[in-house]
């Protein structure tokens, strides 16, 4: 079903979902999109709430298994590397990118025909009621919670408020007969799961050859192996499919220019995935951006950062964001990445292993060609 709530891309045909947000209104562009072809049209101050409605109606017409994906850190590599196993032996459909929200989610099951056979969904959440409002509209035969951290702590008010809200995939699952798989050397996954019938897997170790970086992800990949083996497909055959997966999106990117090695993480970042990135990294020099939406938590969080990079007696950092200037960082604090970029004009980086890791609004990302 062709749905789209982007003017520009009414096709004939196609459904037009008009919007209002806080800088934008779909509703202004309803008449171009008549004029374009769209068969249908949603709009009014409902029209999410119709979206979802009918995300939901075509959801139940599809007579096929729903995987939902959610977690504090790596639910969308986690994703990415189930689809490339369950690729070998299934037509699957599979959340693009990063629409994992209440916007995302129905997009993403309105993109499914009858064709697939399965399908991965990601979820996200920031608040309270986010992943039972998703687990609602895919209704998931199955799911799984990669793990809890510390992230959007002003969102959920304290790790505890995390773990409740991932666990809404639980309780959901458990209400309506499903499973879910999870990693059994995680305490509080457990404590979440409860009586949930449950697929084990461990959180073993990195299998070699794969183009992923840290040893953080073997979690990740052990999560892959284990929805592969569930649904039928041997091991090797899904070890090779993760060993041909290339990370993109900045996530885990191993990179090399003319003068330094480069591990990019810069796609997102709270304090949990920031300690592992720090303590999976073999190099010497870290380039490091805030961590944001932590509340109260933030000062705490961020000095903990800062006390971690000392007990390493890392010597080469660089710290990106304001939240940095109320720490006892003894290291160079840059306001933003085009600051940042002006000192490394003048004071390049050669020869060095380069961590880059931060939350998305620094933008990292744009350093790299003075990398």
């Amino acid at each position: 079903m062709n749905v789209t709530t982007d003017s520009r891309k009414v096709t004939p045909g196609c459904v037009f979902v008009a919007l209002k947000g806080e800088h934008f209104d779909g509703n202004d562009y309803v008449e171009q999109a008549q004029r374009d072809g769209a068969a249908y049209i949603i709009r009014g101050e409902n029209a999410l709430r119709e979206l979802q409605d009918l995300a939901r109606a075509w959801r139940r017409e599809l007579a096929l298994p729903i995987i939902a994906i959610t977690g504090t850190n790596g639910k969308t590599t986690t994703k990415e590397l189930t689809a490339a196993v369950l690729k070998t032996k299934y037509r699957i459909h599979y959340t693009q990118g990063n629409l994992n929200n209440a916007l995302g989610v129905p997009l993403t099951l309105l993109q499914i025909t009858r064709s697939h056979e399965m399908a991965i969904v990601e979820m996200g959440a920031s608040h309270p009621g986010d992943i039972r409002e998703l687990v609602e509209i895919a209704e998931p035969d199955c799911g799984l919670i990669t793990n809890v951290g510390r992230a959007h702590l002003q969102g959920f008010g304290s790790f505890e408020g995390v773990m409740r809200t991932k666990a809404e995939l639980y309780d959901y699952l458990r209400a309506h007969d499903g499973y879910c798989f999870r990693n059994v050397d995680n305490p509080y996954l457990q404590q979440m799961a409860g009586e949930l019938r449950t697929v084990p897997y461990h959180t073993g170790t990195m299998p070699e050859g794969t183009h992923l970086v840290g040893e953080y992800n073997s979690e990740n990949v052990q999560a892959a192996l284990c929805i592969g083996e569930h649904f039928g497909i041997d091991r090797e055959t899904a070890l090779q499919a993760i060993r041909d997966y290339v990370p993109t999106n900045n996530r885990s990117q191993a990179m090399r220019t003319d003068r330094n090695e480069l591990v990019v993480d810069a796609y997102n970042a709270n304090p949990t995935s920031m300690q592992a990135a720090i303590t999976a990294f073999r190099g010497d020099c870290f380039i490091l951006g805030e961590m944001r939406e932590l509340g109260e938590y933030s000062h705490t969080e961020h000095q903990n950062i800062a006390n971690m990079l000392l007990e390493r007696k890392a010597e080469q950092v660089y710290l990106v964001g304001d939240e940095w200037q109320q720490t006892t960082a003894p290291y160079p604090i840059f306001r933003d990445v085009e600051t940042l970029g002006t000192y490394l004009q003048q004071h390049p980086i050669q020869q060095a292993h380069v961590l880059i890791k931060g939350s998305r609004g620094n933008q990292l990302e744009k350093i790299i060609p003075l990398l």
